[in-house]
């Protein structure tokens, strides 16, 4: 009986370790900007980053770039490379990292960086014109990272 509990509780420990979420300054980036290990611990979910990709308060990535498996969803932007076939071309670690901070990938870019806190020029208090009250939280969160990562990874010629 003790040696069942004793695994319970290792077993259970491991979990909890594995499933631990990274925080925002404690992203390790790669040379390339890559980012190979899951933010939140967990596999991201497909249909929560297709909503997350169209939601004008989450992502709105359709308002910079165009995706034609999203075209029921108005107003796709052209600001951003068109998505398209991009699970042919990037590795879910490279979309991961780009998600989170797309200047560490590409440095000139205008990509907001969607799970950063801090290193900002100039934050603001929404439209107020004064910096913020207290620490800044990313746009997204560990786990909505993941299921954006899991929805581009669907999107394949």
């Amino acid at each position: 009986m003790k040696r069942i509990i004793t695994a319970a509780a290792v077993t259970g420990f491991a979990t909890m370790v594995v499933a631990a979420e990274v925080a925002p300054d404690d992203v390790v980036y790669t040379e390339y900007g890559e980012v190979e290990a899951s933010l939140s611990g967990m596999s991201g979910d497909p249909e929560a980053g297709k909503a997350i990709m169209v939601a004008r308060g989450k992502g709105n990535c359709i308002a910079c770039h165009q995706v034609t498996a999203l075209e029921e969803f108005p107003f796709h932007g052209e600001v951003g490379p068109s998505l398209d076939g991009i699970a042919d071309r990037r590795t879910a670690e490279e979309l991961r990292g780009i998600v989170a901070d797309a200047k560490m990938t590409y440095e000139g870019t205008i990509m907001p960086a969607f799970y950063k806190v801090s290193g900002f020029n100039r934050p603001g208090n929404a439209f107020t014109g004064k910096a913020p009250d207290g620490p800044l939280s990313p746009l997204l969160t560990a786990q909505e990272i993941e299921d954006v990562v899991a929805y581009l990874q669907t999107l394949s010629e």
